[in-house]
């Protein structure tokens, strides 16, 4: 397994390095030794690849990911798996704020507490937060699903297209046009899925369901208060 040890490599090598192995299809798996909280680590992977951060990462780690495996095994700065297509990142700690920020696909794990504006912008992309996130988090989500096993803090899914929000926790407000909606046995379904793969332990029973009451698609001037 080969090892890219970042007190030796610059950073810049690091990600020729591993965006040529994706590109070449290689499916091989990497380590990455001593981020010590580098800046946009393993960005720009396109290909079937793994790779394994060993420590905490600075900002967009894992931006515009497609197909790749990244395991951060630490916590994450701002804008983790921003813009991401396909694939999967880990993070084993807390990521800070905007965490898969306009991400398209793949499923982003955050095993600790995500910070604010988390799935901002979301446009596929499913994350599932083991902890809890802060406030604007799913602001104009979407599609896509946000799972939160924790708690939920001020104006979630504010002005929210159809993106799919479930939260185990207490959520401290709703943003505009963000109502809680019947959780019918497909979401169940969806949201068992997500859990698993996630390796979450709840009972999707516990988790309620946060969505778009469609009043903002077009202005109508009786709801001009809530633009």
């Amino acid at each position: 397994m080969p090892v890219l040890d970042m007190s030796l490599t610059p950073l810049r090598e690091v990600n020729s390095t591993l965006q040529a192995a994706a590109k070449a299809l290689a499916n091989e798996a990497y380590v990455i030794e001593n981020p010590r909280g580098s800046h946009a680590v393993a960005v720009g992977l396109d290909g079937p690849l793994e790779v394994t951060v060993k420590g905490s990462t600075g900002y967009y780690c894992a931006g515009m990911n497609q197909e790749a495996t990244v395991h951060v095994e630490g916590s994450a700065g701002p804008g983790v798996a921003e813009n991401m297509m396909s694939g999967t990142v880990i993070i084993d700690g807390d990521a800070s704020q905007y965490a898969g920020a306009t991400g398209h696909g793949g499923l982003l794990v955050i095993k600790g507490n995500a910070s604010s504006r988390c799935g901002i912008s979301m446009k596929g992309i499913d994350i599932v937060v083991h902890g809890s996130i802060g406030h604007m988090s799913a602001f104009m989500a979407q599609s896509g699903n946000l799972v939160v096993l924790g708690d939920a803090g001020d104006a979630l899914g504010d002005s929210l297209y159809e993106a799919r929000l479930f939260v185990r926790g207490a959520v401290k407000s709703l943003g505009a046009d963000c109502v809680e909606k019947e959780m019918r046995p497909e979401h169940l379904a969806i949201l068992t899925d997500l859990l698993a793969r996630a390796g979450a332990e709840a009972k999707p029973e516990e988790f309620k369901r946060y969505g778009s009451a469609r009043k903002l698609y077009n202005f109508h001037v009786d709801h001009a208060g809530d633009y």
